[in-house]
């Protein structure tokens, strides 16, 4: 029997001596509260069939990501209590919980919409009916999509990024990535060097006064909310054919460096992966696209030779 006590001690050991972030931690007690609630009906009994049962129920009501998350929450929590030694056994030693997943593509921004969506924002801050406010806050809008897809950032971490942080001079960022993890990222095109450099002069104030370097429009520190807010409703004004999020920014910036041929170690580094096989991925996107490639350009597909009717 697990109880909401042992759960909240584990939850605890977990912010303050593993120091996961809030939104794991948040997380975990979902899918830990989630458990505990259905093992009620079994009198909190939590024996091998039982947790099967579990097993069984997750697997009919969530995708297999979500599945795959809500097992590795459940089995660090037994595996801490047996370590503590709140329980003798952990259950999950005789329980087979591997399966194989279903392979889902990250979605991406085509190159096309980026560029019509980039040259929508820079020709809208140009503009001689633009008043000077408006053209600040494109100014930031441009900064913050220009920085997504140089750098394929997380929004989280785009929007936690610190002042001092970031060398204006040379474009190098220090990124404060999941679990506290650092790495470092250089901002490769002197056009958006340029566009960052003039939004930091023009907010300078506002990232003074609380250190967070990009801001909304009241000067505060641009929240996660308001960065997919603002790219949805620039989507919407050049009529893009689909739902556009930061986090397909960073889908974009691995798949076409995928595409060229760039090693698959540095896109790893790059996007803070701690395994290849999160990284590896984007080699199925990019292989997706050879074959479309293959599909539609290939001149042998035109060629009217070679057909037989059987």
């Amino acid at each position: 029997m697990v109880l909401k006590e042992e759960v909240d001690k584990y939850l605890h050991y977990c912010e303050f001596q593993k120091e996961l972030d809030s939104k794991t931690i948040r997380a975990y007690r979902m899918d830990l509260e989630q458990f505990i609630a259905f093992m009620k009906k079994y009198d909190e009994v939590m024996g091998k069939e039982e947790i099967n049962s579990y097993l069984l129920y997750i697997h009919d009501m969530y995708r297999q990501k979500t599945v795959k998350r809500k097992i590795a929450s459940v089995k660090a929590l037994f595996r801490y209590l047996e370590e503590e030694e709140i329980i003798e056994l952990d259950p999950f030693h005789k329980i087979k919980t591997k399966f194989k997943e279903e392979t889902v593509l990250p979605k991406i921004v085509p190159r096309s919409v980026i560029e019509q969506l980039l040259d929508y924002l820079y020709k809208e801050m140009a503009s001689a009916d633009c008043t000077q406010w408006h053209k600040k806050m494109i100014l930031r809008d441009i900064a913050v999509v220009e920085m997504l897809f140089a750098t394929g950032l997380r929004i989280s971490e785009l929007c936690h990024l610190q002042r001092g942080f970031f060398d204006s001079q040379t474009g190098v960022l220090c990124i404060q990535g999941k679990g506290g993890k650092e790495r470092y990222l250089q901002i490769g095109s002197s056009d958006v060097l340029n566009i960052l450099n003039a939004y930091s002069q023009k907010f300078e104030k506002n990232i003074k006064e609380h250190g967070y370097f990009f801001v909304n429009r009241y000067g505060q520190p641009l929240s996660e909310q308001s960065a997919r807010r603002m790219i949805h409703r620039h989507a919407a004004a050049i009529h893009a054919d689909r739902n556009i999020t930061p986090h397909m920014f960073r889908h974009s910036f691995a798949t076409f460096l995928m595409e060229e041929d760039v090693n698959i170690r540095y896109i790893q580094k790059m996007l803070g992966h701690a395994s290849i096989t999160t990284t590896q991925i984007y080699t199925y996107v990019a292989t997706e696209k050879e074959r479309e490639i293959l599909r539609t350009r290939h001149p042998r597909n035109k060629m009217l030779v070679g057909q037989i009717n059987l």
